[in-house]
């Protein structure tokens, strides 16, 4: 009877401290998923977990389900999920089924409230992420990293006419890509009067299709400046083919570095990787350039306040030392050399639709995307591109063009007449 009890005894507890654990640890995870659900500001979403815990919205009323793989995975998300989530997901450790962008969307809507608040979020910005900086060795090191990455890559997504990666313009919601590309450079053009024999200087041009159309459409001599050499290459490729060698010089060389004088300064896309405490460079440049009756342009993504640094994902995989400057921040460059700002246009809307189409065409060459690099960078600029739509449709990010000139020039007109007017190019 005793061995008989004992044996009875030794069965009945063995199994009780692992399903009493195996209980623990369900009710745990249930409470953490529970929590990052709470901070993700309760998105119509669902989440589960690896042994099947769930939270969040069910059925038609869940925009997405999100999959979290592994504990760790959730202990990264609840600690610091602005660069987490991106880091997971990249991996595969953290999957999305359903519309990404309509999630984060979500989310945005439901934290904007409490963006850049709270000590644990500037506790992580500080100790889990460097901002790189845009010194001129650091800012030819950013550059690199995200423009030199080929392109044959950028030519899968962005528009054939003019290789522009900024936001374009659509007078008409049903334009191509191509067409809303080209009105964005002919409204550049015209805000600025652009005359023929106009010189102008153009501090970060990308694959070089605002100049090249410059000289083209409106016979003005144009010299651009960049430091990324890829884009210099197919540029320097493509006015040769053009026959526009006698207008357009493309110079490989950073924008502090700019001389000489021009009638028109402008800057398309660039002034986000410049930095708030370059801004007093960019105000020197200018002001060194600009004859007493120039004109200037500058396009930039912003934010509606200064809220601090950029995503930490982003700046970590995709945009180091990027900063998206609030319109008060912006005025420190005119300010700075009693500039007047003539012009103040938002184009928000115009770049969430310029995202849409390049995410179109960035999903039907994933696979081509794979090829050329691997799986986590496609799924990192799906990430990207879907971010930055919702960013844009839900205000977390604007896009400001902002015209000035000298403050005792009168050569712009008194309205936006020639900006508007039908014709299209001037």
């Amino acid at each position: 009877m005793r061995a008989d009890n004992k044996n009875v005894g030794a069965t009945t507890a063995v199994p009780r401290r692992p399903a009493l654990r195996s209980t623990q640890a369900g009710a745990a995870s249930r409470w953490l998923l529970k929590k990052l659900y709470q901070g993700a500001g309760r998105p119509p979403a669902r989440l589960s977990l690896w042994d099947g815990t769930e939270a969040g919205a069910a059925g038609r009323a869940a925009l997405a389900h999100v999959r979290i793989h592994n504990l760790s995975t959730l202990l990264r998300l609840l600690s610091y999920p602005d660069l987490y989530f991106g880091e997971a997901y990249m991996s595969g450790e953290l999957e999305v089924e359903g519309d990404l962008v309509a999630l984060l969307e979500a989310v945005y809507r439901a934290r904007a409230p409490f963006r850049g608040k709270g000590f644990r979020n500037r506790l992580a910005d500080g100790g889990l992420t460097r901002r790189r900086r845009n010194t001129l060795e650091g800012s030819r090191s950013n550059i690199h990293h995200h423009y030199d990455l080929g392109n044959d890559f950028y030519q899968l997504w962005l528009d054939s006419e003019a290789m522009q990666y900024t936001c374009a313009y659509f007078p008409q919601a049903d334009a191509t890509l191509e067409a809303a590309q080209v009105a964005k450079l002919d409204h550049v053009c015209r805000k600025l009067q652009l005359q023929p024999g106009d010189t102008v200087v153009e501090a970060g041009c990308g694959w070089g299709g605002l100049a090249r159309h410059m000289a083209r459409h409106y016979g003005a001599r144009v010299r651009a400046f960049n430091i990324s050499r890829e884009q210099l290459l197919f540029a320097r490729e493509r006015v040769r083919a053009e026959g526009l060698e006698d207008q357009v010089e493309y110079i490989e060389d950073d924008y502090r570095n700019v001389s000489g004088d021009c009638d028109v300064f402008v800057s398309v896309g660039m002034l986000e990787h410049v930095g708030t405490e370059h801004y007093p460079d960019m105000a020197e440049v200018i002001d060194r350039v600009l004859k007493p009756d120039g004109r200037g342009l500058i396009h930039s993504i912003g934010r509606n306040r200064a809220i601090g640094p950029m995503n930490a994902w982003i700046e970590k995989r995709i945009f180091p030392g990027a900063y998206p400057p609030s319109l008060r921040e912006m005025m420190t460059i005119f300010e700075h050399r009693d500039l007047s700002v003539l012009d103040v246009e938002n184009l928000r809307l115009h770049y969430a639709s310029t995202l849409r189409h390049w995410l179109q065409r960035y999903e039907r060459n994933a696979d081509r995307v794979r090829e050329m690099f691997d799986e986590r960078f496609e799924r990192a600029w799906r990430l990207y591109l879907c971010g930055s739509i919702a960013a844009f449709n839900t205000g977390q990010l604007q896009l400001f063009q902002v015209v000035f000139n000298r403050a005792d020039c009168n050569v712009l007109p008194p309205t936006r007449e020639q900006v508007y007017r039908a014709e299209g190019r001037g």
